[in-house]
């Protein structure tokens, strides 16, 4: 049985508005600044996770494309589930490559998983008819 639970438009709106910024303001760091963004892979304890996947300066700008493109896509609400997969697919190894393993990043580590738990709430529901 499915238990329906009233939930405010607009909050959800909001709450697609300013998860997006993270993904938007990032993915331009990502092609603005390649080389400082790689020097931070090449200091992370697991920087060998984004060497699997392939040379790091690739990755940084094809990850920085990927999230201005889904951050757009999810800041106006289109293809809002598949945009929150993709981001979570680039948020994951991102997030074990330079957040865990660096004890001075449990901030950024943890502002990642809460991240996450946002983009998880958009995979899960169908946001397209709040019931309220």
């Amino acid at each position: 049985m499915t238990t329906k639970i009233l939930i405010s438009r607009r909050s959800i709106q909001l709450l697609r508005v300013f998860t997006s910024g993270i993904f938007l303001i990032a993915g331009f760091n990502h092609l603005l600044h390649v080389e400082k963004t790689a020097q931070r892979i090449e200091q992370a304890s697991f920087k060998g996770i984004a060497h699997f996947f392939g040379e790091p300066q690739w990755l940084i700008i094809s990850s920085g494309i990927v999230m201005v493109a889904a951050g757009f896509l999810f800041l106006i609400g289109y293809k809002t589930k598949w945009a929150a997969i993709i981001l979570m697919a680039v948020l994951i190894p991102i997030t074990l490559t330079v957040q865990v393993g660096q004890i001075t990043t449990l901030g950024p580590l943890f502002k990642n998983i809460a991240i996450l738990g946002g983009l998880l709430f958009f995979i899960v529901n169908d946001t397209n008819n709040p019931l309220k």
